[in-house]
């Protein structure tokens, strides 16, 4: 594979990340290139030591995305650290992706019901005093407040689930990553002696 293969190719799989951190990536792979025809190795040489260059982007985009998940905690970054951590691998997507599905769709439905929890209690503690309800207006009030305290701790307990859940999908990103990190080290070619 030449260089200018190569680089097409990591720049065609680093698709939407920030500009400027995807022509950081590139330049940074560039100069392997560089060192290594300082050293005498052929683009063929360097472009095999550096690995696939669709699997590298790959790698390098879950690296990015959980970098920027540790970064900024929103989200954002963390739809950015799953989806990326489930583009290292088809392997991977094919097991992880029912049961990740699975798991976000009961998250989501929890949220949803903790915010519909929430402002069934504020409604009880506004409507409650103008209606005829059993312990008069006092206990609407308080039983209104009491749904929307216990909504807030379910919703804080759903949001430290969510923070677990994203951390523990960036430790298996870690994981994989260093199981295939010795794919893509530089290898030094193996010289033979040469006949004198």
């Amino acid at each position: 594979m030449t260089r200018a293969d190569f680089m097409a190719r990591l720049k065609s799989g680093l698709v939407g990340l920030p500009t400027s951190t995807a022509a950081e990536i590139l330049s940074d792979y560039d100069t392997h290139f560089d060192d290594g025809a300082a050293d005498g190795r052929s683009e063929a040489e360097v472009a095999t030591a550096l690995g696939h260059p669709e699997r590298l982007a790959r790698e390098l985009k879950a690296e990015v995305g959980i970098q920027r998940w540790h970064q900024e905690k929103n989200p954002s970054a963390a739809a950015s650290a799953v989806f990326a951590v489930l583009g290292l691998g088809a392997v991977d997507i094919i097991f992880l992706l029912p049961l990740l599905m699975g798991v976000i769709g009961t998250l989501f439905g929890l949220f949803i019901a903790v915010v519909a929890f929430f402002f069934s209690g504020g409604v009880v503690m506004v409507a409650g005093p103008f209606t005829d309800l059993p312990g008069g207006s006092l206990a609407a009030v308080l039983a209104g407040l009491g749904m929307m305290a216990g909504a807030t701790a379910l919703g804080a307990l759903l949001a430290i689930l969510t923070v677990w859940l994203v951390n523990g999908l960036v430790w298996f990103a870690r994981l994989h990553y260093r199981l295939l990190k010795p794919a893509l080290e530089s290898h030094t070619p193996q010289t033979s002696g040469e006949p004198t």
